[in-house]
């Protein structure tokens, strides 16, 4: 199965989360570049998380529908945005390690499957995981 469709697998209840996180991990996923050339990223509540898409039309829509809601009108093609294009393991394993702070994947935010990769143990490396209370929450 590609990453898509262990995504809508997901949704579907037919395929558990860790199935999708080995999925990410396998697939090349498309990573949007800010205005600097930076990965693409957004912070909640100290956490960091670096945008990747499925494919380029997955980062597309995402585009389009961002510049929609800050009422800038786009003509198709013309929402184009610098990427790169890596396997899901080098992110996890080697991007997010090399930040230095709590740090995850968000994976196509926007569309009708969005997955969040956070910075735990079992996803990202040990020494990258936010240790978690015995809530299950991060501390």
């Amino acid at each position: 199965m590609t990453l898509r469709e262990q995504l809508t697998a997901l949704y579907a209840g037919e395929v558990e989360p860790a199935e999708v996180v080995g999925a990410f991990r396998r697939s090349a996923v498309v990573v949007p570049l800010d205005e600097r050339g930076g990965l693409w990223t957004a912070t909640y509540e100290d956490v960091g998380w670096i945008h990747a898409f499925c494919d380029e039309a997955a980062l597309a829509r995402f585009v389009m529908a961002r510049a929609d809601a800050c009422g800038v009108a786009v003509r198709p093609g013309e929402a184009a945005v610098d990427y790169v294009t890596t396997f899901g393991a080098r992110l996890l394993d080697v991007v997010i390690p090399a930040i230095g702070e709590p740090t995850g994947v968000a994976l196509d935010m926007g569309g009708d499957t969005p997955f969040f990769l956070p910075p735990v143990a079992g996803v990202v490396p040990d020494e990258a995981a936010v240790p978690a209370t015995a809530g299950g929450e991060t501390a």
